[in-house]
């Protein structure tokens, strides 16, 4: 029990960190010229956005791979690393369309945790009776 509730944790910390790097990702370009004047300037940072980045990669991997031996579903795993694709390809193979590449990467990211979370959810309930 005690492993589901670290991979449920795990699984609403990736949804979150990858909902906000699509929103960050997807705002970016619409608030970068006002982003001085409220202070946020950091937020236009490619640090930030490579952090973002690593901390999703992270999580997700952990996450997934911990809770795959339970569920068996390939589902998730699948798309998570299509969400990293649509985030690599928009950052270093079509840039020219990275606005909407990325925060819909980041997007197929959270759901495939969100996938994940269920799966992990389901079955812990079907063993437990």
């Amino acid at each position: 029990m005690k492993s589901f509730i670290k991979s449920t944790r795990l699984d609403q910390l990736g949804i979150t960190a990858s909902v906000a790097c699509a929103i960050h990702c997807a705002l970016l370009p619409l608030l970068i010229t006002t982003l001085p004047l409220l202070g946020l300037e950091f937020l236009a940072n490619i640090w930030v956005e490579i952090c973002m980045i690593c901390l999703s990669l992270f999580i997700g991997t952990y996450s997934l791979s911990t809770s795959y031996p339970k569920h068996k579903r390939i589902v998730p795993i699948a798309m998570l690393l299509t969400g990293f694709l649509f985030i690599g390809s928009g950052h270093l193979l079509f840039e020219t369309i990275e606005a909407v590449l990325v925060p819909t990467g980041g997007l197929i990211i959270a759901t495939a945790h969100w996938m994940n979370w269920k799966y992990s959810k389901i079955c812990s309930h079907k063993h437990s009776g």
